[in-house]
């Protein structure tokens, strides 16, 4: 599949009213009372006040855990007691569209760098939800992530909705993102959690038969890298993947660096979100040329992706790389210096056995341009992390994306021949 390069703009359709980050403000707050013991989910459903009496003990004895889970366990199991209280505050019918089948092969497309106009994704739209649902879906989130996991996918969604409220963009389904369970959530079995909407898509494997998460793969962007919060605070959420970026290629002898660096021309990624993917390797500098200095500082840019959840989670899956680190490639191009007022800003891939990793600065704001913001380059960033021998927990093979609008099934859209933008896209 050729890049889904960008993806983010512009249907011709009618303005939205700009109400809807609303509700990301108020389900934060619900959130927080919840994981105090000052609020419950309520119940929406005829019949499933039953259930949430029965599952609200399970979920207020995960609560302390699920906000300083440190173990794969606390998390598996904080998670399953959240995502229980969130079904039980569910209609019947809300219910059979979150679930999904285990192995449904719709969980390898329906999640993408572009808005859910483009590709349909699984699940429940938070939008439809009310207030106490959409809490208690934040809350399944919230849960699952360690608390920089989960301020980093807050501040993805807290960036989408600052391009509703100011940019040009005429898309109105920025700020909207689902939520689908693929198997029925539990402590003791495996099940996964999709999350995501424009420039996120989580999916997360937890199993607890064996105590295992995995984020393979997962999709984080970013646009505008900088962006001013309702408070007037300045949001970087992504800052992290820079810093320890740039911490890496600065530790690099010069000869190191010129065995690294491809050209000064950004690259697309070559593994979209929601598409099938080669793994392209052996480009670049090996890890078996690095110091051991070098490869933690490698291993600190791959933890960008692989711990979002708790720290046992995160020192497992970086264990698994850190063994096979001799044989993983990373190759850089564009800016070679930490500077957003200059330059389009930069590509890099990790490519081994384990992990395989791309980010990539989109050259183009894709009609959501924003006065005094960087909206394109170093300000539009776009990401991709998968496991080559785990992706979705060996659950599903990945499926070829069937283009934009396709439904589940349709996990990216056709760039145009140049590899850009698809056809309309500015």
């Amino acid at each position: 599949m050729t890049n889904s390069t960008d993806q983010d703009s512009v249907s011709v359709r009618h303005r939205p009213s700009r109400t809807r980050p609303v509700w990301i403000a108020t389900a934060l707050l619900l959130v927080a009372l919840m994981f105090t013991g000052c609020a419950t989910a309520g119940t929406t459903a005829s019949g499933a006040s039953a259930s949430a009496s029965s599952t609200s003990e399970a979920a207020d004895a995960g609560t302390e855990t699920a906000a300083s889970a440190t173990t794969s366990e606390e998390t598996i199991t904080a998670t399953a007691a959240a995502a229980e209280e969130f079904m039980a505050a569910l209609s019947d019918e809300q219910r059979e569209q979150l679930l999904h089948a285990y192995d449904d092969e719709s969980k390898t497309t329906s999640w993408s760098n572009f808005p859910v106009t483009f590709v349909e994704r699984a699940g429940l739209n938070l939008d439809d939800l009310d207030d106490e649902q959409r809490a208690a879906a934040m809350k399944v989130l919230e849960a699952l992530l360690s608390e920089e996991g989960y301020e980093t996918a807050t501040g993805i969604m807290g960036g989408d909705e600052f391009l509703l409220e100011n940019s040009s963009s005429t898309e109105d389904s920025l700020g909207q993102y689902y939520i689908a369970f693929f198997g029925d959530p539990s402590d003791s079995g495996a099940w996964q959690v999709q999350f995501g909407g424009h420039h996120l898509g989580l999916n997360a494997t937890l199993d607890g038969g064996d105590d295992s998460i995995t984020f393979a793969p997962t999709h984080l962007g970013l646009q505008p890298a900088v962006y001013t919060d309702e408070e007037g605070n300045e949001v970087e959420p992504l800052s992290g993947m820079y810093e320890s970026a740039f911490a890496f290629y600065d530790s690099l002898t010069d000869e190191q660096q010129a065995e690294l660096y491809q050209g000064s021309e950004v690259a697309n990624l070559t593994c979209a979100p929601g598409g099938t993917c080669d793994y392209p390797t052996g480009t670049g500098l090996a890890g078996a040329d690095l110091t051991d200095e070098q490869k933690q500082l490698l291993l600190d840019v791959i933890a960008n992706w692989v711990g979002l959840a708790d720290e046992e989670t995160t020192a497992e899956a970086l264990a698994e790389i850190e063994a096979t680190l001799d044989e993983t490639y990373v190759n850089w191009s564009g800016a070679t210096e930490y500077d957003m007022s200059q330059g389009d800003g930069i590509y890099f891939q990790i490519s081994g056995p384990n992990a395989y990793v791309e980010f990539s600065n989109q050259q183009g704001s894709a009609g959501a341009d924003v006065d005094g913001y960087t909206t394109s380059g170093w300000g539009h960033i776009h990401t991709i992390y998968r496991d080559p021998t785990n992706d979705y927990a060996g659950s599903v093979t990945q499926q070829e994306a069937s283009g934009i609008g396709g439904g589940p099934g349709a996990g990216g859209a056709p760039s145009d021949a140049t590899g850009g933008n698809p056809p309309g896209e500015g």
